[in-house]
């Protein structure tokens, strides 16, 4: 049950809760975990403002934060005696976040997504999209949502809305 687990991450607070859920479970399953980070437009938006001071190529920055990324995350998932590969997708080339996630699924074979989810509603969630929704409606296997931080902590369980008029947290 649930050997193969897919985790993707992107270095926010949620995103290392979704990790220490599937560190958590892969535990109990011995199963191993695959961590992919996809660098899209929007890194590639916030990475011009962050680096458009410097002369380097901001773009091999990018990636090589976005491994770095990936080996802290494949570190501290060692260090709980959990196996785990990395991937790194280029999201220019081949869509968006949840279509690369949906793919990496596929490609990897995975059991499980487990993923940290930010609980955006109203007009933030409109604006952002919502990949976990997304990935939700799509992926060809079961996914764990956990919730951001700062969301459990208050107890702020507010409806959430799911494919075919399902509803969690009633």
């Amino acid at each position: 049950m649930y050997q193969h687990i897919l985790v993707p991450i992107d270095g926010s607070s949620t995103s290392g809760e979704g990790l220490a859920e599937a560190i958590r479970l892969a535990k109990l399953t011995g199963g191993r975990l695959r961590l992919v980070h996809i660098l899209d437009e929007l890194s590639f938006a916030l990475g011009v403002g962050v680096y458009a001071g410097h002369s380097s190529d901001w773009l091999a920055t990018l990636r090589t934060d976005a491994v770095a990324l990936l080996e802290k995350a494949r570190a501290q998932a060692q260090a709980e005696g959990v196996e785990a590969d990395t991937v790194l997708r280029d999201g220019f080339k081949a869509g968006a976040v949840h279509d690369q996630v949906v793919t990496e699924a596929i490609d990897s074979k995975a059991d499980l997504i487990v993923l940290g989810t930010h609980g955006r509603r109203g007009l933030s969630r409109w604006a952002m999209g919502s990949n976990a929704e997304h990935i939700l409606r799509l992926a060809p296997v079961p996914v764990l949502l956990i919730r951001a931080p700062e969301i459990a902590a208050k107890g702020d369980y507010e409806r959430f809305s799911l494919p075919d008029g399902m509803v969690a947290n009633q």
